[in-house]
């Protein structure tokens, strides 16, 4: 049989050439990112929940991408300097945030957020859960959450209660007590709720809803005294301490979730190869085993799945924030 022309085979060759080009381009770019320092930022002071998961996650992640994932606390505003650093970053996979729900909240609460969540961020992955616990200060007169509604009601305009700052989750949470209980409490915002820990400490803030991690070196010395959870069931830090729900306040859930976000338009195979790297990170037994002392569970989630988990979550805040005529402050 005639061999066909070198020319004509060249033809026949480039159309199966073109095709895999893409698929060649895309497993390159996620085969050799990362090659530099990956930056993690904390939208928070040292001291809580995104703090403690987000320098542990992170140090994980570093042996998972085989480059240094250093974490960074840039606090204010709620978490919004930080984030909006992120949102403002080059879309490279070299600058993510770790954020909780106050990233769904503030575009609802706060009139000034200088990002659109949606056209300005991507989710990577939502990496995890954990309940709050309420706390208040031992020289308060009361022991168990009854008692302090029960405080509150008698003594309108006296309590004071610490947050994360306008927008966070902590904020939420004691909005939403008020409304649930009728008493009237003054917000009292921080940047990050560690920095709140002293002012409870010596009187001058009464009561707080934190992140596990936040409360728990004062609650281990009764510095500060843990009256109920926020969960749906208890929380194994705190297994003597009822939740909310248990406590008086039927249906009163809060989940401090987290999640890693990027700035949009990251590259489809690096999303892809930070995803599954976040998400071996997540399943490894001593990252567990760390994050179960302060009382978060690990989750993972595809980008698709984080995406529509955000976008629900907004809507429910969204509903929260009107139905309660909560304002900034």
């Amino acid at each position: 049989m005639a061999m066909c022309p070198s020319w004509w085979r060249l033809a026949l060759a480039v159309p199966f050439v073109w095709c895999l080009w893409p698929g060649a381009v895309v497993a390159a770019q996620a085969q050799t990112y990362p090659t530099r320092p990956v930056r993690l930022v904390l939208p928070y002071g040292p001291g809580g929940i995104i703090d403690y998961v987000g320098r542990t996650v992170a140090q994980k992640l570093s042996e998972e991408v085989g480059q240094p994932v250093v974490a960074e606390n840039r606090p204010g505003a709620g978490g919004i300097l930080g984030t909006d650093t992120v949102a403002r970053s080059a879309p490279d996979g070299y600058t993510l945030v770790l954020m909780d729900p106050a990233i769904v909240i503030n575009p609802t609460l706060q009139a000034d957020v200088p990002y659109d969540l949606f056209k300005s961020l991507q989710t990577v992955s939502v990496i995890s859960s954990s309940p709050e616990v309420l706390v208040v200060n031992p020289s308060l007169p009361v022991k168990t959450f009854g008692e302090l509604v029960a405080y509150g009601k008698a003594n309108p305009g006296k309590l004071n209660f610490a947050s994360a700052g306008i927008g966070t989750t902590p904020h939420l949470a004691g909005e939403m007590f008020k409304l649930r209980t009728g008493i009237d409490a003054i917000h009292v915002p921080y940047k990050g709720i560690g920095a709140s820990y002293t002012d409870m400490m010596s009187g001058k803030v009464q009561m707080a809803f934190s992140s596990i991690a936040g409360a728990l070196p004062f609650t281990s010395d009764n510095r500060v005294r843990a009256l109920a959870t926020t969960g749906l069931k208890r929380s194994a830090v705190y297994p003597d301490v009822p939740t909310v729900a248990e406590a008086g306040l039927p249906g009163f859930e809060v989940d401090l979730w987290l999640a890693v976000f990027a700035p949009t338009g990251l590259p489809a195979p690096v999303t892809a190869r930070l995803n599954a790297a976040l998400n071996q990170a997540l399943a490894a037994s001593d990252l567990k085993a760390a994050l179960a002392k302060v009382g978060v569970e690990p989750r993972g989630t595809s980008p698709e799945e984080g995406a529509a988990f955000v976008r629900a979550e907004f809507d429910k805040w969204k509903q929260v924030v009107a139905d309660g005529k909560i304002k900034e402050n």
